[in-house]
């Protein structure tokens, strides 16, 4: 009997031991951590219980650019590379989460595809989503999750994109994979609310070896949206780690689709505020045309790029 007792105890023994190994695999190796190193920030609460919700987070919210605080407008929220959470309280004290519409508020109208019905298209509202959109759109939930179409497929400075009234979607042509990738329009309303940029900052320290820089945020800027003919261009480049941290001596490459069919190269380099400047001229331009724009940036290896451009006017 005591060497049966004593097997028992073994038994029992190894088994919480091996369950507590377990545990703690799953504790460190869990995707869905309050913290995110990749951007320096948490997710917590109500918010992280939201964001474990969708189980692509990463493809369709991307990852946490600041923590939890009270908006510009007055409300509770958390802004992501591709989203921005709300908390919403009813009369009754209930509290949910919500997306904040951004494609609808950031959508400024572009020139349209072509409109045909294909077999490969529904309609949502009104408008078409069709081929690889269509099949994103379903596959990571649809109305439920991105709201209604507010656009047809359309040509933006050379990227096509479609909105819906909670994100954009983008189409890639260079062969990667999803062909659909979500834009990071969280960015784009953190800035158009004019939200205080000390949020942007990363909870933890700036250490190089405790912040590697893990991907890059690419922006750029023209001087003048609109010029003569004959004249000058400065392009600003801002690059800027994923904890929103300037990156200097990023190498900056820009390529300048002149209306005359010709090409000019620039390259500079990131100053110490992740800043480079680069301008140029040109001459006897075609009015009424747009100048297209291509941004690529090196960082000892790591790959960012961006668009913009701007229209010869007369």
């Amino acid at each position: 009997m005591r060497a049966m007792r004593a097997i028992r105890k073994r038994v029992v023994w190894f088994t919480g031991l091996a369950l507590l190994l377990a545990s703690c695999s799953n504790t460190q190796h869990h995707p869905h951590e309050p913290f995110f190193r990749e951007t320096g920030h948490f997710v917590n609460g109500e918010f992280l219980d939201f964001y474990n919700r969708v189980p692509a987070f990463e493809l369709v919210y991307g990852y946490p650019i600041t923590e939890q605080f009270i908006s510009r407008d007055g409300k509770t929220v958390q802004y992501f590379q591709r989203a921005r959470f709300e908390l919403v309280t009813d009369s009754q004290g209930n509290s949910t989460i919500q997306l904040t519409p951004i494609g609808l508020a950031l959508y400024q109208p572009a020139a349209p595809s072509e409109s045909k019905i294909a077999s490969a298209c529904e309609i949502f509202a009104g408008f078409q989503v069709c081929y690889d959109f269509l099949d994103f759109y379903k596959a990571n939930g649809g109305v439920a999750q991105f709201g209604n179409p507010i656009s047809s497929a359309e040509d933006q400075a050379g990227l096509y994109v479609q909105y819906f009234e909670k994100a954009r979607f983008e189409w890639r042509t260079n062969g990667v994979t999803p062909r659909v990738e979500i834009s990071q329009l969280g960015r784009s309303y953190f800035d158009y609310l004019a939200e205080d940029r000390a949020h942007l900052n990363a909870v933890e320290p700036q250490d190089a070896t405790i912040n590697p820089v893990l991907s890059l945020d690419v922006r750029a800027f023209v001087s003048k949206s609109v010029t003569r003919a004959n004249g000058e261009q400065t392009v600003s480049v801002v690059v800027q780690s994923q904890t929103s941290q300037s990156v200097s001596g990023a190498k900056v490459k820009l390529t300048i689709h002149l209306t005359d069919g010709t090409t000019q190269e620039l390259t500079s380099m990131t100053n110490a505020e992740g800043i480079a400047n680069l301008s140029f001229s040109f001459a006897n331009q075609t009015a009424g045309n747009l100048v297209p724009i291509e941004i690529t940036v090196d960082y000892q290896g790591l790959p960012g790029k961006t668009k913009t451009s701007f229209r010869i006017w007369y």
